[in-house]
């Protein structure tokens, strides 16, 4: 649990910027608590409240939810053998619950030793209930909280993403699927509209860690005979 509290802190002006959000598109408190509780996706939240109207566009909604989302199968396939061990049931909580933080700090653990369900509730449920709380605070403040960046806590996600690659850091395959995948994901972002930059950054990574993994370590073998 104690590996979790910088996401916790990281998330909570992001959550009550999208709880203010929420506000501002006319959604009540109770309303924002059930998003927050039945998607537990910020992203794809924050891209659902900017194209929100009334009526509500859902299959939009629904398609930009799937796109920004889509990054899930990739880190389902990454961790689902690390998790074989869980029963049914606890597997399909536990992916319900894998958010990008629970996702890399199991992956972090799985480097260690083997991933616990207790260790995966003890992860996932304190940022649930975390992200739930305050996305309904803030939409409870409505426009007291609207930008991060005054509060100085516009960089707090990225910081507490790069401490989790450093903790992943495995050799130079590591390096090389993270360069692959911001060099990717920055091209698609530049010249693609829309959220495939995520997707296509997942993609590349995963292809360039099994492409080179293997000669990496096969070379690494040679050079210790």
């Amino acid at each position: 649990m104690i590996a979790v509290v910088p996401a916790c802190v990281a998330v909570v002006p992001f959550a009550l910027l999208l709880g203010a959000l929420a506000h501002q598109k006319g959604l009540s408190v109770p309303e924002v608590v059930l998003m927050s509780g039945l998607v537990f996706a910020g992203a794809s939240q924050f891209v659902a409240l900017d194209i929100w109207a009334d009526p509500a566009p859902w299959l939009m909604v629904a398609v930009s939810a799937l796109m920004i989302n889509s990054r899930h199968l990739l880190m389902g396939a990454s961790i689902a053998p690390k998790i074989a061990h869980f029963r049914s049931g606890a597997s399909y909580l536990a992916l319900f619950l894998m958010a990008d933080e629970v996702w890399a700090l199991c992956e972090r653990r799985s480097g260690e030793r083997p991933i616990a369900f207790a260790y995966w509730l003890g992860v996932a449920v304190p940022l649930y209930l975390n992200w739930v709380g305050w996305t309904g605070l803030g939409a409870a403040l409505g426009a007291v909280f609207t930008d991060p960046a005054a509060f100085g806590f516009d960089f707090a996600f990225t910081a507490m993403f790069l401490t989790i690659i450093v903790g992943l850091w495995r050799g130079p395959s590591t390096g090389i699927a993270i360069a692959a995948s911001a060099a990717t994901a920055s091209l698609v972002y530049l010249t693609v509209d829309g959220p495939w930059y995520i997707a296509a950054g997942g993609i590349a990574g995963a292809l360039a860690g099994a492409l080179f993994s293997p000669r990496i370590a096969m070379a690494a073998a040679e050079a210790g005979e």
